[in-house]
Parts: C-alpha cells; structure tokens; sequence
C-alpha cells in the first residue's frame, strides 16, 4: 500500500489516524519526485525540490546547466561543511545538534556524481 492509497483509506473512514501513521512510518523514504512546468509568465517551474517551486527563465536554466559541474566541484571541496536536507525535511546535522566532524562527510549525505548519469536530459 502507498501512501495515497492510505489517505484515501483514512478519508473513507476505513483506517484510523493512528494506523495510517504507523502504515506510513513503515513506507521507504523517497527523495520526491522533480517535476517541471511552464509558469504563467513563461518560466520554467521545478517542482518537487522544496515547498516552493524553482523557477527561472529557460535562459536562466541553460546557463545554470552549462555551470553544474562547477556546481558539483563546489560542493565536493565544502562537502564537509554544507547540511544536507534528506526526504524528510530536516537537515542531517539535526540529530548531532549541528556538531560534525569537519573533514568528514555527513553520513549519509548523497555522492556527487562526476558525470551525468547516461540519458540524464539535463545535462
């Protein structure tokens, strides 16, 4: 069972708040999926990244693609110092109270890829 057919559940009275909590809580976290749109003022809208949605212009977009892989190179010389925010909102420095051993990568905290994984469209 996934997670919309569990509200569904709820909503049709056939399960309590409490049981679909626990049903939820035993579903595997995912990273949400990304999604984009045209926005009103022919924009191009990501969704799925966080509460809002990242939009900027198409050129906005291609200029911003040609300079992910400085983006990855940054990310990969301050890994040590940056917070990851994982599938549930939080940041992984929450459970340590912010204290991380500074060379050290979180744990957890995702790979960063060299290259584009192979039919990847955004690169």
């Amino acid at each position: 069972m996934d997670r919309k057919e569990i509200l569904a559940k709820v909503a049709a009275g056939e399960l309590t708040t409490e049981e679909a909590d626990s049903l939820l809580k035993t579903l595997p976290e995912s990273q949400g999926v990304l999604s984009c749109k045209v926005s009103p003022k022919g924009a191009v809208s990501v969704y799925g990244l966080q509460r809002m949605p990242v939009t900027l212009y198409a050129d906005q977009w291609h200029r911003l693609l040609e300079f992910a892989p400085n983006i990855r190179d940054f990310i990969q010389q301050h890994r040590a110092s940056l917070r990851w925010k994982g599938a549930s909102g939080g940041t992984s420095d929450e459970s340590t109270g912010g204290a991380s051993e500074p060379d050290q990568p979180e744990p957890g905290a995702p790979s960063i890829p060299d290259q584009p994984e192979p039919g990847d469209p955004s690169m």
